[in-house]
């Protein structure tokens, strides 16, 4: 299945909800969402349609995918290798998903979005334990230090970061050194120091049927 290239506010007006697609857009009256809170397409009906429990569960599965722009494989192989692990698999999953390089980048404040984040780590500009890493996919471990390339402080989209990253705010279980634009993983994440905009559980019973 080829990535989704369409207006990316099409996809939080089918999920019925904000999925902070557009980075600082989303919290301003711009947002698509605000504009117009219905789903995309044609209204035939007044009555509110009726879910059954897999549509529900597809929703569900389809809100955490687009959320951190993953496909559909390797979303299957991401979930395959929370139920691998022990402990509670929508747990796991939520995890895995937030350890991701380009979604660390996001979480830092480095980016406004997690398709820009994405797009700095695949142009090489991110740092992983002082080594070039452009896999957006590749996860961060406890310990693991994120900095940027020397050669791209030259670049004007850092110089404006530079101006704006101190009123950024980290979550909890990362670290931002916000003058030297360094950050580290403190500790694995857990369920409740994450914002998910999705119910880990319903995933697991669409995958388990």
């Amino acid at each position: 299945m080829a990535r989704y290239t369409g207006p990316v506010c099409r996809l939080c007006r089918r999920a019925g909800g904000k999925l902070f697609l557009k980075g600082n857009r989303c919290f301003t009256p711009k947002c698509g969402v605000d504009k117009r809170p219905k789903p995309p397409g044609q209204q035939l009906s007044r009555r509110r349609p009726k879910f059954s429990d897999r549509a529900l569960q597809l929703r569900e599965k389809q809100k955490a995918r687009q959320s951190y722009g993953i496909l559909e494989r390797q979303f299957r192989n991401i979930f395959a290798s929370a139920e691998r692990q022990s402990g509670i698999t929508g747990e796991n999953l939520l995890i895995l998903l937030e350890r991701r390089l380009d979604n660390i980048v996001f979480r830092l404040g480095f980016a406004d979005s997690r398709a820009q984040a994405r797009q700095l780590v695949r142009h090489g500009h991110i740092l992983l334990n002082g080594h070039k890493t452009d896999i957006p996919s590749c996860l961060v471990k406890e310990g693991d230090t994120i900095s940027w390339r020397p050669a791209s402080a030259k670049l004007e989209y850092y110089k404006d970061l530079i101006q704006t990253i101190e009123a950024k705010t980290v979550l909890d279980w990362l670290s931002l050194d916000k003058e030297n634009m360094v950050g580290h993983l403190l500790s694995m994440p857990t369920p409740d120091d994450i914002d998910a905009t999705f119910d880990g559980k319903t995933i697991v019973e669409f995958y388990s049927r």
